[in-house]
């Protein structure tokens, strides 16, 4: 490639990094003068590059926002970035895009890539191996997540066609489930949380806070009007707390000693809700004291092994059952300690 071809494809990746570049920083970066960076504009507007000119102290150049750049240039961190945040997006399901996109648009990237770079990226791909299973399909709809971000970030309201779960729809701190059908919301925010979308905010025909998984919502509009967020916790702790709160089958409340937050590294936010017991500060003489914790959940079989877990002293205030199976763990490990061999069936 000759040299002033290979300055002006340069010119046109610097003008693809986005904003406007003065004249003078162009030149600097191509090592030519001013004058020739014009002349290198007009070639790339000659070729129906949409080259822009930006009058003023720090004017410049810059391309045509929305225009979309053939052929596609990036270097070989950014080629291996954006193919890398394909496959890590696809298997943990957070890629915002239905059926095969992520895997349509990693194509057309390796497509138009030099053949020695494509060849090199395509090394790292096939010799990559992942030790979780691909997440479940979960990832909503572009048409969904384009107008709940744009009604988040202008602070608009929102109305949405939702299927709850067995007929539920979302989950929130005030209680009680949204139902299905057509909401109005307010949305706060958008959360992205083990593999699913969230949208949290006030759902106008309850009057309480609601969270929404995006996968659910199968129409989305932008209504008139704007609203204003509420103070208060951000959208990540709403989203954390409403499911941590989900009705379930059973309402588990443990008091455990320590400080909410010994306790909080071992017990996600998404699981379990920590709070200071009514008598923290009555502690055992050397400044610790007790917690409260809360733990909504469908089956109880799980829990003595997260409670031993955490191993801190705790008292199981409700249910009864609960602390049957925790006496139960308890006996079977005593058992393995003396190397008891467990009774047949």
């Amino acid at each position: 490639m000759s040299r002033p071809v290979s300055r002006v494809l340069t010119l046109l990746e610097l003008l693809q990094s986005g904003g406007v570049r003065t004249v003078a920083e162009l030149a600097d970066r191509l090592g030519v003068g001013e004058r020739t960076v014009r002349r290198y504009v007009d070639h790339l507007v000659d070729l129906d590059v949409p080259v822009e000119s930006v009058r003023g102290r720090y004017g410049g150049y810059r391309l045509a926002p929305g225009h979309r750049m053939p052929p596609l240039m990036l270097t070989d961190d950014e080629a291996l970035a954006v193919l890398l945040g394909l496959v890590a997006g696809r298997r943990t399901g957070i890629t915002a895009a239905a059926g095969t996109a992520g895997e349509t648009a990693a194509a057309k990237v390796r497509r138009v890539l030099p053949e020695r770079l494509r060849h090199r990226l395509d090394a790292v791909l096939d010799s990559l191996t992942f030790t979780t299973a691909p997440a479940g399909s979960a990832a909503p709809e572009a048409a969904v997540l384009l107008p709940v971000a744009d009604a988040v970030r202008h602070h608009r309201p929102l109305a949405i066609r939702y299927t709850g779960s067995g007929g539920s729809g979302g989950s929130g701190g005030s209680g009680g489930s949204g139902g299905s059908g057509e909401r109005t919301v307010y949305p706060y925010g958008l959360v992205a949380h083990a593999g699913r979308w969230y949208v949290t905010g006030r759902d106008l025909s309850v009057g309480a806070d609601r969270t929404f998984r995006l996968d659910r919502i199968h129409g989305a509009r932008v209504l008139p009007g704007t609203f204003e967020p509420p103070p208060g916790p951000g959208p990540a702790e709403r989203v954390l707390t409403a499911l941590a709160t989900a009705p379930y089958r059973n309402e588990v409340t443990v008091r455990v000693r320590g400080t909410a937050e010994e306790i909080r590294a071992r017990l996600p936010r998404s699981v379990a809700v920590v709070a200071a017991a009514d008598d923290a500060g009555e502690g055992d003489g050397e400044g610790e004291g007790w917690c409260r914790v809360e733990i909504r959940a469908e089956r109880l079989d799980w829990l003595p092994g997260l409670l031993a877990s955490l191993d801190r002293p705790f008292v199981v205030e409700r249910p009864d059952e609960l602390r049957g199976l925790v006496a139960d763990l308890a006996d079977r490990l005593m058992d393995a300690a003396r190397g008891t061999p467990p009774p047949r069936d």
